[in-house]
């Protein structure tokens, strides 16, 4: 059974998209849900007027959030941290202090879910982290963990 998705579903495919899925799965779940519509000739032409609307929104979107990254391209956040004598950190630096930190140094506002390390920060040094302002739009940003 064919069916349009009206939100993004993990593993199954993103919202306006056009997916084959058995008819069980569509009929108890995903239509009663709201999470789905049949595709039908009716829903199909409603589909194409949407997407053209959504597609200017969503223009819009990506250019702030464009802008966003542009902010902290290049830029190194500074993270204080408690070390041991050998320069290990007591705990470890996550994605919740690296939003934090580039909303207090740079003023850019993420959420923390959207902040990926690259490797566990468990001692002073230089690390980076990619930010994901957008699905089409990330940037990474360096950040130093200093003894403070």
């Amino acid at each position: 059974m064919e069916i349009i998705l009206l939100k993004d579903i993990e593993k199954l495919g993103d919202a306006h998209e056009v997916v084959k899925v058995k008819p069980g799965f569509a009929r108890n779940y995903l239509i009663p849900q709201g999470f789905a519509i049949t595709a039908n000739s009716k829903n199909m032409a409603k589909l194409d007027d949407l997407k053209s609307k959504q597609a200017a929104e969503q223009q819009k979107f990506v250019d702030a959030a464009k802008e966003l990254a542009a902010k902290i391209e290049g830029q190194v956040l500074k993270i204080a941290t408690k070390a041991g004598t050998s320069g290990k950190i007591f705990g470890s630096v996550n994605n919740v202090q690296i939003a934090q930190a580039l909303k207090e140094q740079l003023g850019v506002d993420v959420e923390r879910k959207n902040v990926e390390l690259m490797e566990e920060v468990k001692s002073l040094g230089t690390y980076t982290a990619t930010v994901k302002f957008h699905k089409q739009v990330t940037q990474t940003v360096s950040f130093e963990v200093v003894e403070g």
